[in-house]
């Protein structure tokens, strides 16, 4: 089965809301959803609650009580950060959500919160195992219909161009499927380019890849080379926690300017010349250790499994890209609802820019977090809206198509003559290195993107696969999508503004005060947006 049927197969399931992904923002959109009145299905690349970034670790919320004044430095404090590209009407609007979601995770989930030692209730942090676990929980007692190891293929649209389900591949049945919906929210978190980090191996980009080949545009993509610290050999990217470290040279003397924030450019240079990167978490005080432990557990497990006691010991690190899941660019949201402008598509969490709340700037966890609650739970009402504004039976009557296209529908006539490794190590040496993606300079991102732009074209006349490897197809494919859209973007903004540095344009251009839009797929393209409600940085 490919997708081109227009009618119902033996393999089709209906439903009026398909969430493709399996992390918070996923599930949060499917319990949305149900509360709605949908029926849901739930469709993840892995086994739901356990796969994706957030399972892996710890995370911190950004939960802020509804004190005028706590709220106001809340939204002050990134503004600067990220270019001032945000919006303060949707962090007011995540910052409500957030807060009435992570309360209502504490009561009706049971999330087992910590206390304060006067009893007030922390829950600005959560614990991802169980988290995630949880949210498992909620989902299927909201009947939620969970296909476990079910990667999505691509999305299915109508004869109006509205999307109209997915099709993708069951990798324990071996076997074909396709889900008709009213609407489906896209949740697939962002893409680290199988770099390594903990948590990212599900992370390709395949949202984005399916949201373009539906007519969507994308945002924010130069906001994409984020790389996390990590003990080497080691998977686990805390950065936080090393705001607390001394950086040193291998000879034991300071390595003068590196940092946890505002400083990793220097790490990165060090390392590309070739030297050793040391770290000590020597500034965090005995109370300070403590709680560390407490607060993110995971982030000990390798010392512990080393013999290492990070406090007081020196140990090697390295840099491992975390590309759009902890960078900001994502897929294009054009409405309060996460809708993306294509009918019948909704957008949460990584796979959809942060702009909103982050502007060119984030990390790990807590804006994160938030928009993952957040934007979650708007997709899935959203989508069940949309499903409910359809005439009853017409989504599962109407003819679709798939829209895939790079992976899956060769254009040229050599259907097996390109190879999905080999195109995944090509992007990889293109976006993974330190001085192309991270340490940018505009001759170096055009040679790169010409490099992927010429791989497109080949994968695209003739990369194709069968079963589990039309899966490694389609990730390759998105892959190479998004490095080119991160490229072009880069390119599109010739400053340094937010994490998007430029060697050779070190300035912020007061010009240059707008988002950039880019889309395409044969053709790539960008144009810039207009702020509406960004803050000033005046």
């Amino acid at each position: 089965m490919t997708g081109d049927s227009g009618r119902p197969g033996l393999g089709d399931m209906l439903s009026d809301v398909l969430v493709v992904g399996g992390g918070p923002a996923a599930t949060w959109a499917a319990l949305a959803a149900a509360r709605a009145g949908a029926s849901v299905v739930l469709a993840d690349k892995g086994h739901c609650g356990t796969s994706g970034a957030t399972a892996a670790v710890g995370t911190g919320v950004w939960y802020v009580p509804p004190d005028p004044a706590a709220r106001e430095a809340a939204m002050a404090s990134r503004e600067g950060l990220g270019g001032y590209l945000a919006d303060r009407r949707w962090m007011a609007r995540v910052l409500d959500e957030t807060y009435a979601r992570i309360d209502e995770l504490a009561t009706e989930g049971r999330y087992p919160f910590p206390s304060a030692p006067d009893g007030t209730p922390l829950r600005n942090g959560l614990q991802g195992p169980e988290y995630m676990r949880r949210m498992r929980i909620r989902i299927r007692r909201a009947g939620v219909r969970i296909l476990d190891h079910s990667p999505v293929t691509e999305l299915l649209t109508d004869a109006d161009g509205a999307v109209a389900g997915a099709a993708g591949y069951r990798r324990q049945a071996r076997e074909h499927y396709r889900v008709r919906a009213g609407a489906v929210v896209l949740a697939t978190g962002g893409c680290a380019f199988l770099s390594g980090a903990l948590g990212t191996n599900t992370n390709t980009g395949d949202g984005a890849l399916f949201a373009a080949e539906a007519g969507a545009e994308l945002s924010g993509m130069e906001f994409s080379n984020a790389y996390g610290i990590a003990p080497e050999g080691t998977s686990v990217t805390k950065t936080a926690f090393y705001g607390f470290a001394t950086f040193y040279q291998e000879d034991g003397t300071v390595l003068e300017g590196a940092a946890s924030q505002g400083g990793r450019s220097v790490i990165a240079r060090a390392l590309l010349d070739g030297a050793r990167v040391y770290a000590r978490l020597d500034r965090a005080g005995e109370q300070v250790r403590a709680a560390m432990r407490r607060a993110q557990p995971n982030f000990f497990l390798p010392f512990d499994r080393l013999g290492i006691d990070p406090f007081t010991d020196r140990f090697a690190v390295t840099l491992l890209a975390e590309g759009t899941v902890r960078g900001t660019g994502g897929i294009r949201i054009t409405g309060d609802d996460c809708s993306t402008g294509v009918p019948g598509l909704y957008a949460a969490g990584d796979a959809a820019t942060r702009e909103e709340i982050c502007g060119g700037f984030t990390g790990g966890g807590s804006h994160n977090a938030a928009w993952a609650i957040a934007s979650g739970s708007w997709a899935g009402a959203g989508a069940a809206a949309c499903a409910r504004s359809l005439a009853p039976g017409s989504a599962a009557a109407r003819p679709v198509t798939g829209a895939g296209g790079a992976g899956l529908r060769p254009t040229g006539r050599r259907a097996a003559g390109a190879d999905h490794r080999a195109a995944v190590e090509l992007v990889q040496q293109e976006v993974l290195p330190y001085d192309r993606n991270y340490l940018r300079r505009g001759e170096v991102l055009t040679a790169s993107l010409r490099t992927l732009d010429a791989a497109w074209a080949e994968l695209r006349d003739g990369l194709s696969g069968a079963g589990a490897d039309l899966v490694k197809a389609r990730q390759a494919a998105a892959m190479t999508a998004h490095a080119r859209w991160m490229y072009a973007a880069a390119l599109a903004r010739p400053e340094t503004r937010g994490m998007a540095k430029r060697l050779d344009h070190p300035e912020q251009d007061p010009r240059l005060h707008h988002r950039i839009l880019v889309g395409g797929l044969d053709r790539v393209w960008t144009r810039p947006a207009a702020l509406a409600g960004a803050g000033s940085a005046s």
